[in-house]
Parts: C-alpha cells; structure tokens; sequence
C-alpha cells in the first residue's frame, strides 16, 4: 500500500522520539532512524509501505537537494569546480566500471545486470552524505567537496544508467549518442533549474510577505525538478540549480530578510522530515527483503562498491596533488569513507524494468549495500571524523539531528 497519511504522522512521531534518544546515546541520526524502521517491520506495527521510485525520486529528493544547494556559495563552488566535477564524472566512471566488472567475474552476474547494477550504485547519494555531515556540524571545503560532488554525480550517473537500460532494450549505443545524452541531460537540467528560479526570484522580488516567499522556493524546488522530468533531463542538477539560484541571488535583494531567515528555518524543517521519512522507510522494506539468498552477491557486492569508491577518490585527488587544489590525505581518507549510497540508489534499482535479467536480485542487493553504507559507514563516520580531527570542538556537542545543527 502507498504511505498514507496517518502512517506519515505515526512515523514523525517516532522520528521525533528518536531524535531525542539519538541526542543522549551519541549516535548518527540516520542509523537510529533505519534501526527504528527495523523494529516496526519486525513488530509488524505498521502495515506494508511500498517504496517506490515515484515516492523517492519526486517527493523527497527535491526538497533535500534544494535546502542543501542552499548553503552552497557561488565563490566557493567555483574555486574548486576541477576538483568536484573530475570526482563527480570521472570518479563515478571508475567506480561504475569496477564494480560492474567485479559483479561480472565475481558474482557470475549477466553483463547487462552488472552494468546497470554498476550504474545505478556508482553515483553517492545527496540525501545520505548531506544528514551525515550536518549531523557533525562541519563547514568550511570538505563539507562543500563531499555535498557538492553528491549533488553533480547525479548527471554523470544518469547518462551510465540509461546507457546500461539500452543494453537491456538491444538497442544501438555510440560514444556520440552517450556523449549527445550527457550534454542535454546535465545542461537541460541546468536550464530548467535556472529558469524556474530566475521566475520565481522576479516574483519574490514584488511582495514583501515572508508566506508568500516560502511559497515561492517551495516552487523553486519542486518545479524546477518537474519541468526537468518532464523534458527527460536531470531533475535533482535542476533542483540543484534552483537551490544555488535562490541560495545567492535571492539575498541580494529578491528576497526580505525576514523572508530570508523564514525560508532557511522552513527548509531547515523540511529536511528534517523527509530525510526521518526516508530513513525509516529504507529499515522498514529492507527488513522485509529476502537476503537469505542473495548473501554472496551482497557480500562481493559492499566490497566491490568500497574498491570502487577508492579508486574513484585517491586518483582523481592525486591529479591535483601539485597545485593550489590539493587536498590533505586525510580529506580523501574522508571523502572515501562518506560516499555513501542510499535514497538514489533505492530509487534507480525500484524503477528498474522488470525485464532486466536478475531483477529482484539487484534491487535486494541494492538494499544490503544501502544498509551497510549507512549503519556501518554512517556508525563509524563521526569517530572517524573525530580521530581526524575535522569536527569543530564545542561544548556539550552531540550528534543527534541535522536540524540542530549551526547551518
């Protein structure tokens, strides 16, 4: 059955407990949402939810992209544009292709079940890497680095999983057509992105009422993501786009500031919900997934990701080693460790056609990968940003939700 909504209200309310219970035992936010979803399907107290790639894809990411492009400044963005774009097309090739080529040797998959396999897991996901690190309060570059490349892999991620989807079909591919593919979705995204929040900005600019702002972004948002969708382009680099529209322009006089501290607590708020939506909902399907017999698959498949979230990182960062834009080994060694999969991967792997060979396969393997990135690598981030040094020190800190956190 489709989330209704005196499910969703159950579930804020146990979003809310866990947030409180979070605070006091130290732990990332996420991980206690997953786990709480966990003990509701093994409880049985809610009845079965679908996830669907329609719930995940149109209704939670684009608020998440939104609210995080927000905080995303024009100058810092292009200061390390090489860096975020070579991880954000290049890195996603190569872990796209190690894993896929791993799932092939290792697991025995079908060549088309590997690529889109490869294709749908390779891009890290915005929703699960955004909570992460606001959890820990850090700023400053490697925040932007790890958010920032989230968001842009999407593009390249896009163009491999309908190449991998054309595999299934028969039909032709040429390095024009994939090439063709990845100009009009990265730059159609862009477009739709830039036009609805230039529209909405102009609209913004003639009221005064703080409401009817909030309205307006809320529009941005959600607009911008289903004017891309509709052209068949990049709805989250459209949302993205928005957010960074609004996010830079917006201050500048488009938008009170009264209007400004509203729409950042609203989005604030709304990050907050969806991403305890989302979390829940990954513990409660995953749990009634049938891992039992896929646990090899599962298994080659956690290490392939890893291998390949390696190799995408410590080379592509090793290009930039002799110039301004180096990053410090322990930034990779972070940058490595936070690719984690989650709500995109689910949504890509749930709208797959049930005509790809090792359908429910991929989509259980799917879950276990999600499920390890975000209970063990999610459990182990804050102390490894601890051991790192990264994280600001301050009094009484605690890493419960995203929303108390300093933006």
């Amino acid at each position: 059955m489709e989330l209704t909504l005196e499910q969703a209200e159950i579930l804020l309310l146990i979003a809310a407990i866990v947030a409180m219970l979070v605070q006091r035992l130290h732990i990332p936010y996420s991980v206690g949402l997953v786990i709480a979803g966990v003990g509701l399907a093994l409880l049985q107290i809610i009845p079965s939810i679908r996830l669907t790639k329609e719930l995940i894809f149109s209704i939670f990411l684009p608020p998440l992209v939104f609210e995080a492009a927000l905080d995303i400044r024009w100058r810092e963005l292009r200061r390390d544009a090489p860096v975020i774009l070579t991880l954000a097309t290049l890195g996603v090739l190569l872990s796209a292709g190690i894993t896929a080529v791993g799932m092939r040797l290792f697991a025995q998959w079908e060549w088309v079940s590997a690529i889109v396999f490869g294709a749908l897991i390779a891009a890290t996901d915005p929703v699960s890497v955004i909570a992460t690190f606001k959890e820990t309060g850090i700023h400053g570059r490697l925040r932007l680095l790890l958010e920032a490349e989230s968001l842009f892999n999407d593009g390249t991620a896009a163009v491999i999983f309908t190449v991998a989807l054309t595999l299934t079909t028969g039909g032709a591919i040429t390095a024009f057509g994939v090439a063709q593919t990845l100009v009009v979705t990265v730059l159609g995204g862009i477009l739709c992105g830039g036009i609805v929040s230039g529209g909405v900005l102009l609209l913004a600019g003639q009221t005064e009422d703080h409401l009817v702002e909030m309205t307006f972004t809320t529009i941005a948002a959600y607009g911008s993501f289903l004017l891309a969708e509709y052209f068949h382009v990049s709805g989250i680099l459209a949302a993205l786009t928005a957010g960074l529209v609004v996010g830079n322009i917006g201050p500048l006089g488009s938008i009170t500031d009264k209007g400004r501290d509203a729409v950042e607590s609203f989005w604030e708020y709304v990050a907050f919900v969806v991403n305890s939506l989302i979390f829940i909902l990954i513990g409660i399907y995953g749990t009634r997934q049938e891992f039992a017999g896929a646990l090899v698959a599962a298994a080659i498949a956690i290490f392939l990701v890893m291998l390949g979230r390696a190799i995408a990182v410590y080379p592509c960062c090793a290009l930039f080693a002799r110039s301004t834009l180096r990053i410090e080994p322990r930034h990779q060694h972070i940058l490595f460790w936070g690719g984690l999969r989650g709500a995109l991967a689910l949504a890509l792997a749930l709208g797959l056609p049930t005509q790809v060979p090792r359908y429910e396969e991929i989509i259980t393997v799917t879950f276990a990968v999600v499920t390890f990135s975000i209970i063990v690598q999610g459990v182990t981030m804050i102390p490894l940003l601890n051991w790192m040094g990264v994280v600001p020190k301050k009094p009484n800190q605690d890493y419960g939700t995203s929303a108390s956190q300093p933006r």
